[in-house]
């Protein structure tokens, strides 16, 4: 399953209930299970970006769906990258 870097800054609305964040990240994590992906980390963080994640999706479009409603509760702002793993680089590069 691809996997998906999110890079999350908290909104003034965010910030305003992070008491809320363990439930709001338990309630993503329901939300990524529930399209058939898992959210497989959660790190809060010093610097740029606030929280960033690790998760895992089917396709891009599960993932982007999924994105989409948790940012549209107007908590965060975030940005998606997909990763590859190092045997998938592999897979790339030998295609070179």
């Amino acid at each position: 399953m691809p996997t998906y870097i999110g890079l999350l800054n908290y909104t003034d609305k965010g910030i305003q209930a992070v008491k809320d964040a363990p439930t709001r990240i338990d309630r993503a994590r329901e939300a990524f299970r529930a399209a058939g992906g898992e959210l497989k980390a959660v790190y809060l963080t010093m610097g740029q970006y606030d929280v960033v994640t690790i998760g895992e999706a089917p396709d891009d479009a599960t993932v982007a769906r999924v994105t989409l409603a948790i940012a549209g509760q107007g908590n965060i702002r975030s940005q998606t990258m997909r990763a590859f793993t190092e045997s998938e680089v592999k897979s790339i590069v030998s295609g070179l």
